[in-house]
């Protein structure tokens, strides 16, 4: 079988993405998958929705960590984002830390890319890269949605929403099944009621 090629698109402070990127992970060690990994941002998505002042904080932080990604992105590739998103996500999901310039300098450091990219994260001429990205992922699955964005191709769908993160040949399980529901055209929505908020064992 040929080698799948994967799109994700994520927001480094989004939990279920992050779980996401996890088992995405798992599922190309024991699939044959190529993953490209995208930035998109929450706060992009939200700008003109009323929202609580925790959202809008958080929201208000992550900029500077995407425009980091979207910085990246372009000076050191694909194996550079999940890099430095690995090391994001370790500290803002696993640590509990908010988002800082100080938590963005270690997790440059920690992937192996040079501390200079700090200055990168406050400069807004990445906004527009970022937000092209973002859009990208919002015009395969519409508005109606969040991170993370999973795609094969054009078919996409907003998700999967998991929590734990499926490990080893389950996670390839799940990867089949869903590579098999894109292939249906007509294929839009399965959903359940979360029991629990985001489980990161």
């Amino acid at each position: 079988m040929a080698t799948q090629k994967v799109d994700m698109w994520f927001d480094p402070i989004c939990p279920f993405a992050w779980i996401t990127s996890r088992w995405l992970l798992e599922a190309s060690a024991v699939r044959d998958l190529e993953v490209t990994w995208n930035i998109m941002s929450l706060a992009q998505l939200n700008k003109d929705r009323e929202m609580d002042d925790a959202h809008k904080a958080a929201f208000e932080r992550s900029w500077n960590a995407v425009r980091l990604v979207a910085a990246v992105k372009e000076k050191h590739g694909n194996d550079a984002v999940i890099a430095l998103y690995t090391a994001l996500g370790n500290r803002i999901h696993l640590k509990k830390e908010k988002v800082s310039d100080e938590l963005l300098a270690q997790a440059i450091a920690e992937a192996g890319l040079p501390a200079e990219l700090l200055a990168e994260a406050s400069q807004e001429v990445w906004n527009a890269p970022m937000i092209a990205s973002h859009d990208r992922a919002i015009s395969l699955v519409g508005n109606d949605v969040g991170t993370p964005v999973v795609a094969i191709g054009e078919a996409a769908f907003f998700g999967p929403v998991i929590s734990p993160a499926p490990k080893g040949e389950q996670a390839g399980r799940l990867w089949d099944g869903l590579a098999l529901c894109l292939e249906v055209p007509g294929f839009y929505e399965l959903k359940r009621a979360r029991k629990g908020g985001p489980d990161f064992a």
